[in-house]
C-alpha cells in the first residue's frame, strides 16, 4: 500500500499547480470519490489516477447530494408544465409520491404546448396539452374499499391521459371509511377532462369542494351517481348543473344534505336530462320534484322515486308534465293517497309511459289502479309489489282499461284471489304475453264453473311462485285458458300433483321451452316422463330441483326425448349413477349446464359418464354429493377443460 501512495507527481501531472494538497496522504482513513459530483471545484487538467481523495486530519468529508428534490414545488411545477408529452409526465410521476401529487395538481390548460416548452410562462392561453384534442375517454376504472385512495386517483389522473383518457370512474368506500378526499377528486378534475360518468359510494370524507372541482374540470360529464355522501350539498349540485350541460343521468341515494334546490338547478340548466333517480333523501319533497318535472317535461324519460317525503302533489305533477316519461318507478311513498294516483291517471300526461312499477305504496287502491289503466294507453309492463289494499275488482278493471299491457307482475298482493287472476286473463287485451304471481297468499283453489270462454292465446309465459293455495284445480283451469304457453314457472307449489299438471301439459299446443318445477315435492316420475314425451322436441330448460320423488326414470325419459335440452337441474332428487349413465348414452345430446347438487346416491362410478357429457358441458354442480370423492373430481377437472365444476 505504501508504494501506491508514495508516488511523486510531476509538474505536468499534478492536480493543482503548486505544493501537494495533502501533506501526508497515508493518514487518510476514508476514501471519497473525486469525480464530478464533489462540491469543491478543482480545475482538473487530467483524469485522476486514484479513485479516492484523502481526508485531512482524519476528518470525514460528508458528501452533499445534489438532487432535483431540493427544488421547491414552485420550481418543479414550472419544470413539469414544460414536459413535452403525456408519456413523459407519466414516467416522472413514477419517481416519487411528491412528483405524482404535484403532476396531478396541474390542469390541462396549464401545460405549455410543444412549441412553448422553452419559453417562460406568461399568461395561460387555455390550449390543451400537446395541442391535441381531448381523448375520447373510453377507459373505465373501479376503486373499492382500501384501494380507494387519493394516491391511486392521482395515478389514474396522470397515467390514463396517455392511454386514451378516462371515461368512467367508480369509487366505492368501505363501511370503515375511505381515504379518498377532495384532493383526489381535484386530481381527477385536472387530469381527466374526458370523464363522462362518475359514481361515488360511501364516501364520508368528500364534500362540496371535491365535486365542484369535478364540475369545473369535467365539462363532458353525462352520468352522476351519488350514494351515502353526506358531505355533498346543494352547493355542489348547483355547480355541476351550471358547468355540465351534457348531464343526462342522475342518481342520488341517501344523501342527507341534498334538497329541493338541487333538483331545481338540474331542471333549469340540464336541458338534456333523461333519467333521474332519487332515494332516501329526506330534504327532497314536492317542491323539488315539481320544479324538475315542469322544466324537463319534454326530455325526461325515466323517473325513480323511493322513500321520499312527497305527497299527492308530486304525483299530480308527474301525471301532468310527464309527457316524455317512458319508465316510472315509485317505491315507499307513504304520504301518497288514493287521490294522488287518481289525479296522476287523469292528468293525461303519461301517454308515452311503457313501464310502471309500484312498490309499498299503500295509496294504491282499486280506484287509483283503474285511473292508471285509463290514463296510460301505451303501458306495456306493469309491476305491483306489496300493495295490500288492491283487490280483485281493481285488477279486473285495470285489465279492461289497459288494452296494451304485455307484462303483468304481482308480488305480495294478498287480496288478489283466484277470481282476480282468471278475471284478469279473461278481460285483458290480446297483447298480454307474461303473467307473474309471487307470494300472493290470497290465491286459493275454488270450484269455479266457468262457461265456455275464448282462450287467452297471447299469453306465452306464466310464473306462479310460492303461492301455497294454488293447487290442481287452478292449474287445470289455467291450462284450458292458456294453450300457447311456452315458459312455465311453478316454483314452490306444494299443492300441485301429477293429476293437476298433466292436463295442463296436454293443453299446451305451442310446445314448452322452459319449465321450472323446483320445490314441487309432490310430482313424480310419471308426469316428468309425460313432459319429456309431449314437449321434448322444444324443451331447452328443465328445473326439477327439490322434487324429492323424481328418480332415474325421469332422466331416462329426458335422455330419450329432449335432444334440444341445454340446462338441466336435478338437485336433491333421487337419482343414481344409472340415471347419469342414461344421459351420457343419449344421441345428439347438447347439454351445457347440469346440476346434481345434494344427490347423495351419486358415486365415483358417474365420473366416466360425466366425462362423456363433457364435449358440450360448460357448467357442472357436484356440491354436497358426499359419495363422490375429491380425487375423482380432480381427475374430471383435468379432462373437462371448458367446464366450470363446483364441488
Amino acid at each position: 500500500m505504501s508504494k501506491i501512495f508514495g508516488f511523486t507527481l510531476t509538474e505536468s501531472e499534478d492536480f493543482f499547480p503548486g505544493a501537494a494538497i495533502y501533506p501526508n496522504p497515508k493518514d487518510a482513513n476514508l476514501f471519497l470519490s473525486l469525480g464530478r459530483h464533489v462540491d469543491v471545484y478543482y480545475p482538473l487538467r487530467k483524469r485522476s489516477r486514484v479513485s479516492a481523495p484523502f481526508v485531512p486530519s482524519g476528518e470525514i468529508l460528508k458528501k452533499k447530494e445534489t438532487s432535483i428534490e431540493v427544488l421547491p414545488d414552485e420550481c418543479l411545477f414550472e419544470i413539469f408544465r414544460r414536459l413535452p408529452d403525456r408519456e413523459t409526465r407519466s414516467l416522472c410521476a413514477c419517481v416519487s409520491k411528491r412528483w405524482l401529487m404535484l403532476l396531478s395538481s396541474i390542469s390541462g390548460n396549464e401545460f405549455c404546448s410543444t412549441s412553448e416548452n422553452l419559453k417562460p410562462k406568461t399568461v395561460s392561453t387555455g390550449i390543451e396539452a400537446d395541442n391535441q384534442p381531448e381523448s375520447d375517454g373510453y377507459l373505465s376504472r373501479n376503486l373499492e374499499g382500501k384501494k380507494a385512495t387519493d394516491v391511486r386517483l392521482a395515478a389514474i389522473a396522470v397515467g390514463n391521459a396517455s392511454c386514451g383518457g378516462l371515461g368512467k370512474l367508480s369509487i366505492r368506500g368501505s363501511n370503515h371509511g375511505s381515504e379518498v378526499t377532495n384532493l383526489g377528486l381535484k386530481a381527477v378534475s385536472h387530469g381527466c377532462p374526458s370523464l363522462k360518468a362518475i359514481s361515488l359510494w360511501n364516501l364520508f370524507s368528500i364534500g362540496d369542494e371535491g365535486l365542484i372541482e369535478i364540475a369545473k374540470g369535467c365539462h363532458l360529464l353525462e352520468k352522476l351517481d351519488l350514494c351515502e355522501c353526506p358531505g355533498i350539498s346543494n352547493k355542489a349540485l348547483l355547480e355541476l348543473a351550471k358547468n355540465c350541460p351534457n348531464l343526462t343521468d342522475i342518481t342520488m341515494e341517501s344523501c342527507a344534505n341534498i334538497g329541493n334546490e338541487s333538483l331545481q338547478a338540474l331542471g333549469q340548466y340540464c336541458s338534456n336530462l333523461k333519467s333521474i333517480s332519487v332515494k332516501d333523501c329526506p330534504l327532497i319533497g314536492d317542491q323539488g320534484i315539481s320544479s324538475l318535472l315542469s322544466s324537463t317535461s319534454y326530455t325526461l324519460n325515466k323517473v325513480k322515486l323511493q322513500g321520499l317525503n312527497v305527497t299527492d302533489v308530486s304525483l299530480a305533477v308527474i301525471g301532468h308534465y310527464g309527457k316524455a316519461v317512458t319508465d316510472l318507478m315509485l317505491t315507499g311513498l307513504t304520504n301518497v293517497t288514493e287521490r294522488g294516483f287518481w289525479v296522476m291517471g287523469n292528468g293525461h300526461g303519461l301517454q308515452k309511459l311503457r313501464s310502471f312499477t309500484l312498490t309499498s305504496c299503500h295509496g294504491v287502491t282499486d280506484v287509483g289502479l283503474q285511473s292508471i289503466g285509463k290514463g296510460c294507453p301505451n303501458l306495456r309492463k306493469f309491476c305491483l309489489r306489496k300493495c295490500s289494499f288492491l283487490s280483485d275488482n281493481g285488477m279486473v278493471s285495470f285489465a279492461q282499461a289497459a288494452a296494451s299491457i304485455e307484462n303483468l307482475q304481482l308480488e305480495e298482493c294478498h287480496r288478489i284471489t283466484q277470481l282476480g287472476l282468471f278475471g284478469t286473463l279473461l278481460n285483458c287485451g290480446a297483447k298480454l304475453k307474461i303473467l307473474s304471481l309471487v307470494n300472493c297468499l290470497g290465491i286459493k283453489d275454488l270450484s269455479l264453473n266457468l262457461p265456455s270462454l275464448p282462450p287467452c292465446k297471447s299469453l306465452q309465459s306464466i310464473s306462479i311462485c310460492n303461492c301455497p293455495g294454488f293447487g290442481n284445480a287452478s292449474l287445470t283451469l289455467l291450462g284450458k285458458l292458456c294453450p300457447k304457453l311456452q315458459h312455465v314457472n311453478l316454483t314452490g307449489l306444494n299443492g300441485i300433483t301429477d293429476s293437476g299438471l298433466l292436463p295442463m301439459l296436454k293443453n299446451c299446443e305451442a310446445g314448452l321451452v322452459k319449465v321450472n318445477l323446483s320445490g314441487c315435492v309432490n310430482l313424480t316420475d310419471k308426469v316428468i316422463s309425460s313432459l319429456a314425451e309431449l314437449h321434448g322436441w322444444t324443451l331447452e330448460l328443465l328445473n326439477l330441483g327439490g322434487c324429492s320423488k323424481v328418480s332415474d326414470a325421469s332422466l331416462v325419459a329426458v335422455a330419450e326425448n329432449c335432444q334440444l335440452l341445454n340446462d338441466l337441474d336435478m338437485s336433491k332428487c333421487r337419482i343414481t349413477d344409472f340415471g347419469i349413465a342414461a344421459l351420457a348414452r343419449a344421441n345428439q345430446f347438447n347439454l351445457q349446464i347440469l346440476s346434481v347438487f345434494g344427490c347423495p346416491a351419486l358415486t365415483d362410478k358417474s365420473l366416466p359418464a360425466l366425462a362423456r357429457l363433457g364435449d358440450s358441458l360448460l357448467g357442472l354442480n357436484l356440491q354436497q354429493c358426499n359419495s363422490v370423492s375429491t380425487r375423482s373430481v380432480e381427475l374430471l377437472l383435468a379432462q373437462l377443460h371448458r367446464c366450470d365444476i363446483l364441488y
